[in-house]
């Protein structure tokens, strides 16, 4: 942990700061697990909606 102290004696805590690095482009087999993730989500979220419209 990275601290100053400034003229009055109050003290400033910095953070240390995480390595940064770039994300790698996915790969095409996570890409099709993402669309089948949003197929499935959109699945749940109709469902629900469908059941809440039938039920009210």
């Amino acid at each position: 942990m990275y601290t100053t102290t400034n003229e009055d004696g109050i003290l400033n805590n910095y953070a240390a700061e995480p390595q940064i690095y770039y994300a790698e482009y996915p790969a095409i087999w996570e890409q099709r697990k993402y669309v089948l993730q949003g197929l499935f989500g959109s699945l749940i979220i109709t469902t629900l909606v469908l059941v809440g419209f039938s039920v009210s």
